[in-house]
């Protein structure tokens, strides 16, 4: 009798019922933008939460140490090669077909700072998630292009890619040219 007057008591208690799914909650600081302080024949915005690594030939490297990222940017001066630059940008892009299950293109142009290009979003476990390439259709092309330091997961790096995505808007809706 005993016994089961002590079964009864300790078996009574809450009820456990399975936790309810939920998204994982990341908390990026607001974003700051400064302009890039280097010597480029180009000038844009980038976030107050970077650091800048300058590489030769007038390229750089935008680093976000806290989310292990950067945005390659690469310069290349436009010498009657506007189409080969072009070609290479999307090759680039499309090299990433393999691992990504979608590709979306969005055109960009600022006619008042002579800026047209594209930015393109690789969904997916590619290499890549973002990259953008604009131009003046005369003098200079610049590519940009998002690298995480570890193998991609799209699942778990896509809240960092939407973050770092404002980013690169910015720096495509702020970019000027140097002449």
């Amino acid at each position: 009798m005993l016994l089961l007057i002590m079964a009864i008591l300790v078996s009574c208690g809450e009820e456990s019922i399975p936790k309810p799914k939920a998204y994982l909650s990341l908390e990026y600081p607001a974003q700051g933008y400064n302009v890039l302080g280097v010597e480029r024949p180009y000038v844009f915005e980038i976030g107050q939460n970077t650091s800048i690594k300058e590489l030769p030939y007038k390229w750089l490297k935008v680093m976000y140490p806290k989310l292990k990222a950067s945005v390659d940017i690469t310069y290349r001066p436009v010498n009657e090669n506007l189409r080969e630059l072009f070609i290479e940008a999307e090759k680039l892009v499309l090299e990433h077909t393999v691992k990504a299950d979608n590709i979306s293109w969005r055109d960009f142009s600022n006619t008042e700072n002579k800026v047209y290009g594209k930015l393109c979003q690789i969904e997916g476990n590619a290499a890549s998630q973002i990259q953008f390439h604009a131009t003046d259709s005369s003098r200079h092309f610049i590519k940009g292009s998002l690298f995480f330091y570890a193998k991609p997961n799209y699942d778990s790096v896509y809240p960092a890619v939407e973050y770092i995505k404002e980013d690169m808007v910015r720096m495509m809706e702020s970019l000027k040219w140097k002449d």
